[in-house]
């Protein structure tokens, strides 16, 4: 399941709850993202639109990749506002063993920022404006051909 919140992150809150249960299930590596909002380009925050029944069935797929490696993923993200300095993205990987979790992790914060179902925009003078430049086309998304 993916855990949706509004505006930036609690990561400590939602970093020690993964931490207690992951120990719980005796996983040896818990391994962490944290993507933060960066002052650059003038912008004041970034706001966020997630498509969240696409979202679903993207970390679903993940999900089952994990299983069948023994390991385990959680993700959370921000929808709306989120601040400079503040984080919108935290993913983690459980596993028994640390190489599994550390290949995992890095296939999955790739594929996240191309595939995923989130739409993000500048905020510049409290106005939200389509980071264009910095998205990516969602694989099979697009006009049909008929």
């Amino acid at each position: 399941m993916v855990e949706i919140y509004e505006g930036p992150l609690d990561i400590k809150k939602i970093f020690s709850s993964w931490y207690e249960w992951g120990k719980d299930r005796n996983f040896g590596a818990f391994i962490t993202f944290v993507g933060i909002v960066r002052d650059e380009e003038g912008i004041e925050a970034l706001s966020f639109e997630i498509y969240e029944p696409v979202l679903s069935r993207w970390f679903d797929r993940w999900q089952q990749k994990a299983k069948s490696r023994g390991a385990y993923i959680k993700m959370a993200h921000s929808k709306g506002d989120v601040p400079l300095h503040e984080s919108s993205y935290a993913a983690a990987v459980f596993s028994p063993k640390r190489r599994v979790a550390l290949e995992l992790m890095d296939e999955f914060v790739e594929d996240f920022k191309a595939n995923a179902p989130i739409w993000k925009y500048d905020v510049k003078k409290s106005n939200r404006i389509y980071a264009k430049e910095r998205s990516h086309p969602i694989e099979g998304s697009g006009l049909l051909d008929i």
